[in-house]
């Protein structure tokens, strides 16, 4: 039986000792519950947000924040298993090792940017402005704390295995670029094709890549009632998602994918080191030569570009500039009714 007793300044209630996970034995007494009267109870985030300077900034800056966190963990995970794979000479890890720490990375860093969306490449939150209606105010915020997230994340990969890039390289003063040594260790942090590619497979291999990540976000990020998405399973797909990329299609030209998982990093070996030479490295692949061709930083964009096109024109029916008249192209004429886009006719 249940005796409740209530007040404006109290509440007492009284249950049954069948009624309550109690740790006393089974013969001990009846146990009684009760709210001692006072005032009401304030929580620690409502203290915090009235009286704390750090609480009003983190409610400020708590999106790009999980964003800065998401990339760090990526890329301690992903440069970390390059670096003992590539120093140890393959003795403590192979290719599929590689595979497996990015998708581990991937994973867990959406569970830890999950409030900001977990877009964590730049590629994608572009995508998801032009596809999902997210605000073009934040792109360059977001864009910003990937990379530095990836950025910093490089940098205590490095210091984690200093001694052994010495050791590896052949002395501490001595830090080279793929293409320059056979002992180079640059590759541990950024990516470089490989020496066969030519310049059209380079830019095919990233936009495949990047193309594919996007369309699978995408179908696994849709809505369970309609037939779509992976619900709570999103970053355990995602992890196959990046091991499958990485097994298939990463060999050619390390599968950067993603601007500030490349940039970043790239300019992190630049200060720690390895020269100039980590923007000239498979002729300019990344940064520009005379054609202006910037490999990474491009086809992750075009490719996350095509790849949400061909889910929302094959597969989505919500709300799309591409489910609206002439694919979008009409709004540029006739402006938005209601803060919607116009619907097709």
């Amino acid at each position: 039986m249940t005796v409740e007793q209530r007040s404006e300044t109290s509440e007492i209630t009284i249950v049954s000792e069948m009624d309550i996970p109690s740790p006393l034995p089974k013969d001990g007494p009846v146990v009684h519950l009760e709210k001692i009267p006072g005032p009401a109870e304030t929580t620690l985030d409502e203290f915090s947000s009235d009286r704390l300077l750090w609480s009003r900034i983190r409610s400020i800056m708590r999106d790009p924040f999980a964003e800065f966190m998401g990339t760090f963990i990526i890329l301690m995970f992903g440069d970390g298993v390059v670096a003992q794979v590539v120093l140890s000479n393959g003795q403590k890890g192979n290719y599929q090792s590689i595979s497996w720490g990015w998708g581990l990375g991937v994973m867990l860093g959406v569970y830890t940017a999950g409030i900001s969306g977990a877009h964590l490449n730049p590629a994608v939150t572009f995508a998801n402005c032009v596809y999902r209606r997210f605000p073009w105010r934040k792109f360059p915020v977001y864009a910003i704390a990937q990379f530095l997230g990836a950025f910093c994340a490089s940098g205590v990969v490095y210091a984690n295995y200093k001694s052994a890039i010495d050791v590896f390289e052949g002395g501490s003063g001595i830090r080279t670029v793929p293409g320059y040594s056979e002992t180079a260790t640059a590759g541990i942090f950024c990516t470089y094709p490989a020496p066969f590619m030519t310049r059209t497979g380079m830019f095919f291999s990233e936009f495949i890549a990047s193309a594919l990540l996007m369309f699978l976000i995408y179908a696994l990020t849709g809505d369970r009632r309609q037939g779509t998405g992976a619900g709570n399973l999103t970053p355990l797909a995602l992890f196959f998602v990046i091991f499958g990329i990485g097994a298939c299609f990463g060999w050619e030209t390390g599968y950067a994918i993603n601007l500030a998982r490349d940039f970043g990093p790239r300019l992190m070996s630049f200060f720690l080191g390895y020269g100039p030479e980590v923007f000239k490295a498979g002729g300019y692949y990344f940064w520009t030569d005379e054609k202006q061709r910037q490999i990474p930083i491009v086809s992750p964009f075009l490719g996350c570009l095509f790849g949400g096109f061909l889910y929302d024109v094959l597969i989505y029916t919500g709300e799309s500039p591409i489910n609206t008249p002439w694919i979008g192209m009409k709004r540029l004429v006739r402006p938005r009714v209601a803060g919607k886009w116009d619907s097709a006719v």
